[in-house]
């Protein structure tokens, strides 16, 4: 189990139904009020943006210790989990056969959000290194799921989602493809200003990136969410020594 305390932050994993709670509730706030997302489960009244696969998942928690309060989450799902919740969420949106057929530990992620007063400083890099630590304990190999611009007119993405197809498209063997696709090459690779597409990169797609994470084929808009989603994956042998000590919260 993922467990750890450095600085002011402890990171642990749900254990009870208010802890899952605690997570959907922060969830609510950023996916829901803050970025103007849904769900057919979203609960309004009780403010938690919850979907059919949260039981399934395991949801880590990152708290302040200084004052108790929740200021991350993510959820993360094993093959093994996924095969008793039905499938992975991430194969509503993408045709995940390529990494199901690779024999390779899959791990899931999704839902990552922070609350906005722990944006910009330490709090991700405590969350990172807790999933490090459950990453090595489970011996994964690839990790994926989908990330997601805010808002769906592609049009407006058109530079990012464009560096992303041209520049980190996966390897053939693990090339997930959208199910409704949209096509990515908006723009020719030769027109592109890379420097300007790379800054409409949200800060997490980025972070993948600098770990070797690549990216499926085609996004897919997710209008109950209102993003453009694309499927990150990383496989962890392309990884080198430098990245993985970040990633595991070791000095880069």
């Amino acid at each position: 189990m993922p467990r750890g305390v450095a600085a002011d932050f402890q990171v642990r994993l749900a254990q009870t139904d208010a802890d899952v709670q605690a997570a959907q509730r922060l969830r609510y706030d950023v996916f829901v009020q803050e970025l103007g997302g849904g769900g057919p489960m979203v609960d309004h009244t009780a403010g938690l943006e919850q979907d059919r696969f949260d039981p399934y998942f395991d949801h880590l928690l990152l708290t302040d210790l200084r004052n108790g309060k929740l200021a991350g989450v993510y959820r993360v799902m094993r093959g093994d989990m996924a095969a008793r919740a039905g499938g992975f969420y991430s194969e509503t949106e993408y045709d995940l056969t390529p990494l199901k057929n690779s024999g390779r530990k899959l791990l899931e992620l999704g839902r990552s959000c922070l609350d906005p007063a722990y944006r910009g400083g330490t709090a991700m890099h405590h969350l990172w290194a807790a999933l490090g630590r459950y990453v090595a304990e489970h011996e994964i190999e690839v990790l994926f799921g989908v990330a997601s611009f805010h808002g769906t007119d592609t049009a407006a993405l058109a530079e990012p989602l464009s560096l992303l197809h041209h520049r980190h498209l996966a390897p053939a063997d693990l090339r997930v493809r959208a199910r409704e696709i949209t096509p990515m090459d908006l723009i020719p690779e030769a027109e592109l200003d890379r420097r300007k597409a790379m800054l409409a990169v949200p800060s997490l797609i980025k972070a993948y990136l600098r770990l070797g994470g690549t990216v499926g084929e085609g996004a897919y808009i997710d209008r109950a969410f209102n993003t453009t989603d694309v499927c990150l994956i990383l496989d962890t042998k392309q990884m080198s020594a430098r990245q993985a000590r970040f990633y595991g919260g070791g000095a880069g």
